[in-house]
């Protein structure tokens, strides 16, 4: 997987938002650069405005996570351009425009950007839901076994599993057997992603650093971020990066 993140001892780094470029920077200098900071699709009105707020970050920022905004599969194009545009590093996406985003990188010869494909749970244990796009996510679920899925994502060319919404440890049996089916397919990176805290991180972590999953990259959003200045909190940023130390050293 080619990808401008850097992750700790080559196994984790976290997905953090920031309130803006300054916070940004902040939040990746305190975790030593092993991060990606995620910049919404769903702020910009047009896929150019974008690619200019990026690039800008970027000067700032070396690794920029290029979003969606709340999962919001309607932003699944704009996403893909902006990406293929910068070369920021890594892009979400919806499991249905995955392809559309690797084939975007591809063609704009943006070589350092992995991109992951959400799927969701489903409440059955080695079952998920692909169904996640901007039309089919209206449509009568689509619940696939989990290794068809894994298969699928290799088959469109992304690397990275966003697994989402887990509503924290709920769904901790569910990701365990996806992060189990990430490693058995060679899927390089799981990212675990909703309700993902300072008191579950560890442990969120951990159960797909143990299925031999060969990157991790939980998304920390909310649960760290001040109410009143919106701004990622700085000191839960270096608590997040200790957890991390103390799983891998």
């Amino acid at each position: 997987m080619q990808t401008k993140i850097k992750f700790y001892k080559d196994r984790v780094a976290v997905n953090f938002l920031a309130k803006d470029k300054k916070n940004g920077a902040d939040v990746f200098n305190a975790i030593d650069g092993y991060t990606a900071i995620g910049v919404l699709s769903k702020q910009f009105d047009t896929v150019e405005e974008g690619i200019e707020y990026v690039k800008d970050y970027m000067k700032d920022v070396s690794v920029v996570s290029v979003g969606l905004g709340a999962g919001d599969p309607a932003q699944f194009q704009k996403a893909a351009l902006i990406a293929a545009a910068t070369d920021p590093g890594h892009v979400n996406q919806v499991f249905t425009g995955a392809a559309y985003a690797a084939g975007a990188l591809k063609a704009m010869k943006a070589e350092n950007t992995a991109v992951n494909v959400l799927m969701s749970p489903t409440g059955i244990v080695g079952k998920v839901k692909i169904s996640t796009g901007e039309l089919s996510s209206k449509e009568e679920p689509a619940i696939v076994d989990v290794d068809t899925a894994m298969a699928m994502v290799l088959d469109m060319r992304a690397q990275g599993i966003k697994y989402f919404p887990m509503g924290g440890l709920k769904s901790k049996d569910e990701l365990k057997a996806v992060a189990e089916a990430c490693a058995r397919h060679g899927v390089p990176m799981m990212e675990p992603s909703g309700g993902v805290d300072l008191s579950n991180f560890k442990e969120i972590t951990k159960i797909c650093l143990d299925a031999g999953v060969e990157k991790v990259m939980p998304h920390i959003y909310g649960a760290v971020i001040d109410k009143e200045s919106g701004n990622t909190k700085i000191e839960d940023v270096k608590t997040v990066y200790q957890m991390v130390k103390e799983l891998l050293d």
